[in-house]
């Protein structure tokens, strides 16, 4: 068993900015916005990311994470709202931390909880509520939806202030409900809040986690930063090995298309005649009227000549860029992965058939 946390520093942090982006599926936020406070972390404290299995079973866990559209023009935040969402959920109720961990793998997702963590002399737990990005906060919650006694606690913050747009708040309920009320207060604070949630002890984290989530996202962006040393072909071909996964298509987007609408961004895009549907992430990827890739299956985009990853936000016609995907068994997912009645929102929204593809 490992017993060894690993030390956060600026060199793993690259990996892991890279690495998350990918298993973001085209969601989990912007790596260069992961990287602004992640960079303050590393260099504030001697930041580590430790094995859950170091910690005692009753020990309490604290999920940080981001909910809002990514494509959202007026979203902000700054370093002082992650430190006070934990904050206000201290004042609020009675519980000791004993680690942070995030709600999912992206480019600011991966990293979420690390400047938390460093400010408040923490460590970081390799046992994120999921390995991959997913649109919705219920996703994120380690199968608590299933639990009716379980009251969930939330703290968010975020928006301008010098625009009017700032809020913060404290909600205490169902999963679902206090999960929309955080959509809510993301679309008040022009896009995006971000949110401390959901303190679960250790014994259940292991149950309903992405065990290893964390370092895997590492060791994801570790090989295709040394594919990119001979070029991002080489780069392209390392991670689809890593992932056990395949190119689907490269070529030119086209018929792009996207709508920022009740907190999240939703739209389509075709490359090389494979037509792609994303609720923030990548949900479905199409080609000659077949069904190639299905959420969670994940599916990326990675710029064909700046080796950039793009996600669905940054996504624009004229981009010359690869198409892969990787099969869901080859992730660390959470439970929820395969929870029919969770893919029914992204079904509604997107029109597209996934349940059947469990």
């Amino acid at each position: 068993m490992k017993t060894e946390g690993m030390r956060l520093t600026k060199g793993i942090l690259d990996e892991a900015l890279i690495g998350g982006t990918i298993l973001g599926g085209g969601g989990g936020g912007d790596a260069k916005k992961g990287r602004k406070y992640a960079e303050i972390a590393v260099q504030y404290a001697d930041l580590q990311l430790i094995p859950v299995e170091t910690l005692k079973e009753d020990d309490i866990l604290l999920t940080a994470s981001l909910v809002g559209a990514p494509n959202a023009p007026k979203q902000y935040m700054t370093a002082r709202d992650l430190v006070k969402t934990v904050e206000i959920l201290q004042k609020n109720c009675d519980f000791k931390i004993a680690g942070m961990i995030t709600n999912e793998q992206g480019g600011e997702a991966t990293v979420n909880g690390w400047l938390q963590a460093a400010v408040l002399g923490l460590p970081v737990v390799d046992a994120p509520c999921n390995g991959r990005a997913h649109p919705t906060g219920v996703m994120g919650s380690m199968n608590l939806h299933k639990r009716p006694d379980y009251r969930s606690v939330q703290a968010c913050a975020g928006g301008d202030p010098q625009t009017g747009n700032h809020v913060e708040g404290f909600f205490e309920g169902t999963i679902d409900h206090t999960a929309k009320m955080i959509r809510q207060a993301s679309i008040e604070a022009g896009g995006m809040v971000t949110v401390a949630r959901n303190p679960v002890t250790v014994a259940y984290a292991k149950e309903n986690c992405a065990l290893g989530g964390v370092s895997f996202a590492i060791e994801t962006g570790r090989a295709f930063c040394e594919g990119l040393k001979t070029s991002v072909e080489k780069a392209v071909e390392s991670v689809c090995d890593f992932l056990q996964g395949r190119v689907l298509v490269r070529g030119i987007v086209e018929n792009f298309g996207i709508e920022t609408t009740g907190g999240f961004d939703v739209g389509y895009a075709t490359v090389d005649g494979c037509e792609l549907t994303f609720w923030n992430e990548y949900m479905t990827a199409e080609k000659d009227g077949k069904r190639i890739a299905t959420f969670p299956d994940l599916i990326m985009t990675i710029d064909a000549q700046t080796g950039e990853p793009v996600t669905t936000a940054m996504m624009e016609d004229g981009l010359d860029v690869y198409v892969i995907a990787t099969g869901k068994k080859n992730l660390r997912l959470s439970p929820t992965m395969f929870a029919p009645e969770l893919l029914k929102a992204a079904e509604d929204v997107i029109q597209k058939e996934l349940t059947k593809y469990l």
